[in-house]
């Protein structure tokens, strides 16, 4: 399927067809359908400071993905709730700052560019052939959090090895949510003459229409719109 031709917005920037744009009546509101909060696009700032407002605890420690499932579970039952299990309250010394090791177990992790330098550095003398892949971080901190959560106590050394055998996986599994991730495989997968930066341009534009967040809703509505136009 040719994905080459891509919506575009309004110049006027004012909401006309409501397919194509999100007006400031759609923002985040407690009174909102479910429907409308997963056809729309929000920002981290905006799903911290909206779930903090609505009462979810630990609003401004979780994730995206986090915030998205508590606030979709607070619109239709009314129940602001924590919606994982992880340890969102780190205390003591940071690991980076003991000095990180491949023996050394992970206790107090940080996201930062010396930590991803560290596995890096430590995949390459392990296995100098491979490659760092789109996504890799994602599942390798989804893979650290879970080794934890089950009480297993990895070390940096466990880190570098599953950075490794993620970067050989021929294709990862997708990840279960609607996004950026997902959309720009489906759409280089449906063409295989498209770019990435098509396919990061089609990204841009979906997160303006009120439709569900996938390659499939953007086609459909892209369709919709030549029907217009012709």
């Amino acid at each position: 399927m040719a994905a080459r031709s891509i919506i575009t917005l309004p110049s006027s920037g004012r909401c006309g067809d409501p397919l194509r744009c999100r007006g400031m009546a759609n923002a985040l509101s407690p009174a909102m359908t479910v429907r409308d909060f997963e056809n729309g696009y929000w920002y981290l700032d905006q799903l911290k400071n909206f779930a903090g407002r609505i009462g979810i605890p630990a609003a401004k420690q979780l994730r995206k993905d986090e915030l998205e499932k508590a606030i979709v579970a607070f619109l239709r039952t009314g129940k602001a709730a924590l919606p994982t299990k992880r340890s969102l309250r780190k205390t003591g010394v940071k690991d980076v700052e003991r000095g990180l090791s491949l023996k050394r177990r992970i206790e107090h992790y940080t996201s930062n560019r010396e930590t991803k330098d560290f596995i890096v550095e430590q995949a390459r003398v392990m296995a100098p052939d491979v490659r760092e892949q789109s996504g890799v971080w994602y599942r390798l901190n989804r893979w650290r959090e879970e080794q934890i959560m089950r009480g297993e106590h990895p070390t940096y050394g466990d880190l570098v090895r599953r950075y490794i055998a993620l970067n050989k996986m021929q294709r990862f599994e997708r990840i279960p949510q609607r996004c950026y991730i997902n959309f720009v495989a489906d759409f280089l997968e449906a063409d295989k003459r498209a770019t990435r930066a098509e396919a990061i341009a089609a990204w841009a534009e979906l997160k303006e229409l009120d439709i569900p967040k996938d390659y499939v809703s953007w086609v459909k509505a892209r369709a919709k719109g030549k029907r217009k136009d012709g």
